[in-house]
């Protein structure tokens, strides 16, 4: 754990700069000391100012640190997420993409962004790659990270974008120490990692993997980031970077051309918003997949699921959270994409009216594979509760003119079931927050490997319905936000593919109807269900009853082992009181840090 330091508290704005950003960067960072309830180090941190966590300690350090310099919530995002391309590097990157929702307190308005992996202008694009042993090229969408986060941090941040790259260019040209996480994921990359000599030599010098506790350094990361740092996005998208990616690509089957990097859009777009037990949940559009989450919350709760009190013990409740996930997941695999180019009713999937007629097939009858339900007459209705007041996404007719997305995906070509992510969230002293998820796909993307990043592998989530020319790849990335009144309640996200949806359902569930502690919601079992498959993934830690109960209903429960592709949540929660709760699963090696 990061020792505690006075010198973080309301008079940090107020002494060197460099030396508190520096003390946080380099691992030498403050926390205010963790609660008895979470005995892993940085897992459970409280503070009544600002508050970041995130996937990798040094990155949360460095968002909780550009806090203590007087930065934003976005200053912090931003600081953050240049941060983990740096630490969490098989997981994010500036090759990859993502999105996130911002919450200004000030204002009392919500913005969100979206910069995932896109599809180019390659007339290739429209169509599948079905050759035997694709070539890693293909997998690569032009990336969207350093676009988007800059974009973010132009429109809300306060502080300078030399402030905001400082840690993350400390942190690779520096080095820091590699963590159990990356160390893991190194070994079972080792063969990606091997075919590039650069990467072999960063990742596996001598041929062995670095081990925790080694230190990596990265001076070819070290270099773009400064250049970001100096140019902006144009030192990124146009000249000697985006020559040498496409260049790169290109030799290794791919479709990004320099007009990709240099065209490369962020989409502002409005959150998906409705109503839960007295919430206005705050939810990522498509291409991402905040709409699944907003609708298995409110079939939780009009299911009973919400009321239960536990899930640990009780088999009932855990029967009907597996209906509840087979059938958001049936939703969220027929509806998606690009509502640039798809009529995507995302609006109609989380409207009250359309959870309650599918929460009707809670407890029902058990078929093996779950049929999508029909939110169309549902997605021109009038947002619910408070929604109104945050211009919330509309009904997708008014969006676009392409065609109707309702048809279930087709996987054939998708990496997406394979995909990790990072999260973070930040609260900052003023009440505002961002919820943030970024990817580079896969571990370590495509493989691809230039000017010291990865490459992502975005590309391969397209399918037969969403696959097409310059547009967003699909995702399940889901930033969320929850307000009470107009106050920020809990922001939360996770990394971890088709698990994150039903992994932020689950801890929502448990802090804020359950009343569980924030650090025991996220330490908690989960369960994991499919709609093509009646097994159900159950992690240790439930009563007998509750496999029981999985049985009796007619599913097969199967025992997993608790691991970072199960979900990795990390939150910052807010009391009624004001103060917050940075909390990190420990699932991963993410912690929370505050001021």
């Amino acid at each position: 754990m990061l020792p505690t330091c006075p010198a973080l508290h309301r008079s940090a704005r107020t002494v060197a700069p460099m030396a508190i950003l520096l003390a946080g960067v380099l691992g030498t960072g403050c926390m205010r000391p963790s609660s008895a309830v979470a005995p892993m180090s940085g897992k459970r941190v409280e503070s009544d100012r600002g508050m970041v966590a995130a996937s990798h300690p040094d990155a949360a350090a460095a968002g909780a640190t550009i806090l203590a310099q007087g930065g934003n919530a976005v200053d912090a995002f931003a600081a953050t997420a240049f941060a983990l391309s740096v630490t969490d590097v098989s997981q994010t990157g500036l090759g990859g993409g993502g999105a996130m929702t911002f919450f200004n307190a000030k204002t009392k308005t919500v913005e969100h962004l979206s910069f995932y992996a896109r599809a180019g202008e390659d007339a290739a694009w429209a169509r599948a790659d079905t050759s035997r042993g694709r070539r890693p090229g293909r997998a690569a969408g032009t990336p969207g990270m350093v676009a988007g986060v800059l974009d973010a941090h132009t429109k809300w941040g306060k502080l300078t974008r030399a402030q905001v790259l400082a840690p993350a260019i400390a942190l690779a040209r520096d080095g820091f120490i590699v963590s159990p996480l990356l160390a893991r994921t190194i070994v079972s990359s080792r063969d990606k990692l091997m075919a590039d000599s650069l990467a072999a030599a960063r990742f596996m010098p001598r041929g062995e993997a670095l081990r925790p506790g080694d230190r990596l350094v990265q001076p070819e990361l070290a270099a773009t980031l400064q250049r970001i740092a100096s140019e902006g996005a144009t030192g990124f998208y146009n000249g000697g970077i985006a020559e040498r990616l496409s260049a790169k690509v290109k030799a290794q089957g791919g479709l990004i051309t320099v007009r990709d990097m240099n065209s490369y859009p962020v989409t502002a777009m409005r959150p998906l918003c409705t109503m839960w037990r007295g919430y206005t949940l705050l939810g990522a559009p498509p291409p991402m997949g905040g709409a699944a989450v907003l609708e298995m919350l409110q079939m939780a709760d009009a299911a009973g699921v919400a009321d239960a009190g536990s899930f640990t013990e009780n088999g009932a409740a855990v029967a009907k959270l597996a209906d509840i996930m087979r059938i958001g997941n049936a939703d969220a695999g027929a509806y998606r994409g690009d509502p640039a180019a798809l009529r995507v009713p995302a609006h109609g999937v989380v409207h009250p009216g359309f959870a309650r007629s599918r929460a009707g097939l809670v407890g029902g009858a058990l078929p093996d594979t779950v049929v999508a339900g029909n939110p169309w007459a549902f997605d021109t209705l009038a947002a619910a509760g408070n929604c109104g007041k945050y211009n919330p996404y509309p009904a997708s007719a008014v969006l676009r003119t392409g065609s109707a997305n309702s048809a279930p995906r087709d996987t054939t070509t998708a990496e997406e079931g394979q995909s990790f992510t990072s999260h973070l969230a930040v609260v900052d002293g003023d009440g505002s927050a961002v919820s943030a998820t970024t990817t580079v796909g896969v571990l370590f993307g495509s493989g691809v490997y230039t000017d010291g990043f990865f490459l992502n592998s975005g590309g391969s989530n397209f399918d037969a319905k969403t696959r097409g020319t310059n547009r967003y790849s699909n995702s399940t990335m889901a930033p969320t936000l929850i307000l009470d009144g107009d106050q920020v309640r809990l922001v939360v996200g996770a990394a971890g593919s088709q698990y994150i949806q039903p992994a932020i359902m689950q801890v929502a569930i448990r802090m804020l109807a359950f009343g569980e502690d924030p650090a025991v919601a996220l330490s908690a079992p989960r369960i994991h269900a499919s709609s093509t498959m009646k097994e159900v993934e159950v992690e240790p830690g439930f009563s007998t009853s509750v496999y029981q109960a999985l049985v009796t209903r007619g599913y097969s429960p199967a025992s997993r082992v608790r691991d970072i592709s199960f979900g990795g949540v990390h939150a910052v929660f807010v009391r009624k009181d004001g103060r917050r709760i940075g909390v990190a699963d420990p699932r991963r090696d993410g912690t929370a840090a505050g001021w």
